[in-house]
């Protein structure tokens, strides 16, 4: 059936059964609006795992810090 048959049909309908294809369909648009939202978060969250890839291999500014590992960056004053 298409668009504008359903269109044209529905005025032979009683109210109940067009509120009941009214709240079926808003349900779809829902359904299908909250996957698309999954999709779209997963997508980006995809992407910025790729771009942030360069910032922790070897040469990059993030990693400076490791090089002072073990050492004290801070001297405490001595408590004598």
């Amino acid at each position: 059936m298409e668009t504008q048959e359903i269109i044209q049909s529905l005025p032979n309908l009683s109210i109940n059964e067009r509120l009941k294809i009214a709240e079926f369909a808003l349900e779809l648009v829902n359904q299908q609006r909250e996957f698309l939202t999954k999709e779209k978060q997963k997508r980006q969250l995809a992407l910025a795992a790729i771009t942030a890839i360069e910032d922790y291999t070897g040469d990059s500014e993030l990693n400076v810090f490791s090089d002072l590992e073990g050492e004290d960056f801070y001297e405490y004053p001595d408590k004598d």
